[in-house]
């Protein structure tokens, strides 16, 4: 279980951050959000502790003193947040924690500074390869489909073409049948009134 959830927290942490150590200087450009706007608040302070947690749950302390009161803030370092975190200055320390600084006001918060070479700290996040093959080969099918409903759509589309010629010709036939037709008949009802004719000349000859 340890390990899936390393897994899944490594997709979340940042590909490199700066190696931050107690006593360096910092000032910590986050971002902040006020209903729809964004805007980017700048906390300046000494960094009194590092290292809480790990992997994405990493975290570091910030401190400083403004009108006479100790304001501390902790900051995630792979928050989304965080845009930038510049280091300004390193002071000599011997501790993990500086705790000690809180009871100290003034001069006394004077620390000497050395100097120093901002390091940075990589992580191995994963790529999602299969996750983007498993998209391609999703699209792949979708193009396919898509290229067989156009060749069915093309060949619907050829067959009822074709088929049209061939009504209109039928069409064409039958009415010149007809037309064939009309002559026979009109030659048939003269046969007809000219045979009725001729019987009634006889009955009058007869008569």
């Amino acid at each position: 279980m340890d390990q899936l959830l390393q897994k899944v927290s490594q997709k979340s942490c940042k590909a490199s951050v700066p190696e931050i150590r107690p006593g360096y200087q910092v000032r910590v450009h986050q971002k902040i959000k006020e209903g729809n706007k964004e805007r980017i608040q700048v906390f300046q302070g000494m960094v009194i502790r590092t290292g809480a947690g790990e992997g994405v749950g990493e975290t570091f302390t910030v401190r400083k003193v403004s009108e006479g009161i100790g304001v501390e803030k902790v900051f995630p370092i792979h928050a989304p947040s965080i845009v930038k975190i510049e280091v300004q200055r390193a002071h000599k320390v011997r501790r993990s924690k500086l705790n000690f600084l809180k009871k100290l006001s003034g001069k006394a918060l004077r620390l000497k500074e050395i100097d120093f070479t901002l390091e940075e700290k990589k992580y191995n996040v994963p790529q999602e390869e299969p996750a983007s093959e498993e998209v391609s080969e999703q699209n792949d099918s979708a193009v396919e489909s898509k290229e067989k409903a156009t060749e069915k759509t093309e060949e619907k589309v050829q067959e009822s073409s074709e088929a049209k010629p061939e009504k209109k010709e039928e069409t064409e036939s039958k009415k010149e049948a007809e037309l064939k037709k009309e002559p026979a008949k009109e030659e048939e009802v003269k046969k007809e009134e000219t045979a009725s004719e001729e019987k009634e000349e006889e009955k009058k000859k007869e008569s």
